[in-house]
């Protein structure tokens, strides 16, 4: 009795463990966001912290989360910030605020 009670608790456990395998959610792939043609202190804010390779960056967008990319004009140059942390205001809920880090983008080897 015990020999059939302990392998029909394995056989739920295997289901169970196949079926959470089965139907993990698939993690997103980091999205980027351009915002080159924006203008700096009209169409958002962004302030250095520090070192000056992170900055808080308040602008309008959906859809942005942790993990993914902006690119922000800097001169005649444009950098790659990941977004570190961000909250939405609730009014207008297209409205963030995020904590960016500087990325470096790696160029292919010729």
């Amino acid at each position: 009795m015990s020999s059939t009670r302990s392998s029909i608790n394995l056989r739920v456990v295997f289901s169970s463990l196949f079926s959470f395998l089965l139907n993990k959610p698939k993690q997103q792939p980091n999205k980027t966001y351009d915002y080159t043609r924006y203008v700096s202190g009209r169409d958002y804010v962004f302030e250095f912290v520090n070192d000056l390779k992170k900055g808080y960056m308040t602008g309008q967008g959906k859809g942005i989360k942790r993990g993914d990319y902006i690119f922000l004009k800097n001169g005649s140059n444009s950098c790659r910030y990941q977004v570190e942390e961000i909250d939405y205001y609730s009014e207008p809920p297209d409205m963030w605020m995020a904590l960016l880090c500087e990325a470096i983008v790696e160029q292919p080897e010729l």
